[in-house]
């Protein structure tokens, strides 16, 4: 995407953002969170790092990473939590704030997962003629992996019956739980989180295999010096074990802390992705076939109990 694009894409895009007069506002992309309450968490979030910026804080929610890369490559917005791969995509414009910390790491594996019980599905090389899900074209852990696994698998993209993206890694949970797909390619910190939540989703899934680990998913900003408010912003974040309210929130969203992350971390997306066709710097991955819209996939998965 050229420069023009993405600076119409992120006017379009960021339309209907409130616009704070003076301009002092925090603006934070990110794609869907795995919460049921979703508004209410991001809501209790923003008065939380509010406080400590010291400026208003909104929360802009995408379906995908890319709008969200265009809302923040464009200047829409002025931070992001985003997937390592469009990180990697876009490192020479970007710069980490921070990394959270999972099960003690800043790490992160990618997972295959099938339904209870389906034994005819035991890895990759199973899905000839099978329907795969996955979440987002940007996805590290549901495309990128999944496009080298199936390659090291011998299955190539068309050996598949179909694929497509759920637009969310909690979907590709339930497609699978409801029988849209007969696999899924998911994030396994989400999976983990649902499990441990107790989401009838991934209660009715099971995973069959795991990734290398990979850097976590990190909150970025457009390169450049930082201003004082998202100074303010990362300052908070790396101190949120500090206090009830960090701690807290912390707890909900399943992570033990935040860590000030360096961009070796992401070496290994950079790796990867050199080894599978389409996803080079900036070009779009491969199209896959039209996506059942989320709010059908709620509706089939509320008859999983």
């Amino acid at each position: 995407m050229n420069a023009l694009r993405r600076a119409c894409c992120a006017a379009l895009l960021g339309h209907a953002l409130p616009a704070w007069a003076d301009g002092s506002a925090l603006r934070i992309g990110v794609t869907a969170v795995i919460l049921a309450d979703q508004s209410a968490f991001l809501a209790r979030w923003a008065r939380d790092l509010q406080r400590h910026a010291q400026l208003p804080v909104r929360f802009v929610v995408r379906d995908e990473y890319r709008p969200v890369m265009d809302l923040l490559l464009g200047g829409a917005i002025d931070a992001a939590w985003i997937c390592g791969y469009p990180y990697v995509q876009h490192a020479a414009q970007l710069q980490l704030l921070a990394v959270p910390i999972y099960q003690g790491v800043p790490l992160y594996r990618a997972y295959l997962i099938r339904a209870q019980g389906e034994a005819s599905i035991r890895g990759w090389g199973d899905l000839r003629g099978r329907v795969l899900a996955m979440s987002d074209p940007l996805s590290n852990s549901s495309w990128l992996v999944a496009q080298h696994a199936l390659h090291e698998a011998g299955v190539p993209p068309d050996a598949l019956r179909r694929s497509f993206y759920t637009h969310g890694h909690r979907h590709v949970c339930e497609a699978v739980a409801v029988g849209l797909a007969d696999a899924g390619a998911i994030d396994g910190y989400v999976w983990d989180t649902m499990h441990k939540l107790g989401i009838p989703a991934a209660r009715k899934t099971e995973v069959v295999w795991r990734s290398p680990q990979y850097g976590f998913p990190p909150m970025v900003a457009r390169a450049g010096p930082l201003s004082l408010g998202l100074r303010r912003l990362q300052a908070r974040l790396l101190s949120m074990t500090r206090d009830d309210e960090g701690r807290a929130l912390l707890a909900a969203l399943n992570l033990d802390a935040f860590a000030q992350p360096t961009a070796d971390l992401y070496r290994s997306i950079g790796v990867l992705a050199a080894t599978v066709p389409g996803s080079g710097l900036g070009a779009p991955p491969r199209t896959v076939s039209a996506t059942p819209h989320p709010v059908a996939l709620r509706r089939r998965a509320a008859g999983v109990h």
